[in-house]
């Protein structure tokens, strides 16, 4: 029976080397699969997350910044009159469109 059991020792030995090299095999895929979805993501210019948001920071800045004015500008219309800022607003409207 000994010989029985080195055959099967023998088998043994195979799948385990088998197995690790499946492993490799799977491991170099998932390495050449994350390069080439890296090199598309890099080629459709696609932004980063820093990048978003650094410019979902300065909109929320910005905003603030137009509010801010859009006040002061309705603040300044209202101590000119009424005419004067509706004159101003149908300026500002033409030149918009």
């Amino acid at each position: 029976m000994p010989p029985s059991n080195r055959l099967f020792d023998d088998f043994a030995r195979l799948m385990t080397d088998a197995a690790g090299a499946a492993q490799g095999v799977r491991r170099e895929a998932e390495t050449v699969f994350r390069a080439q979805v890296e090199r598309l993501i890099r080629d459709m210019d696609i932004a980063s997350r820093e990048e978003v948001d650094v410019l979902r920071d300065l909109v929320t800045t910005l905003r603030t910044q137009n509010d801010a004015l859009a006040a002061r500008v309705a603040a300044l219309e209202s101590q000119v009159g009424p005419k004067a800022g509706g004159e101003a607003a149908a300026a500002g409207a033409s030149e918009i469109v």
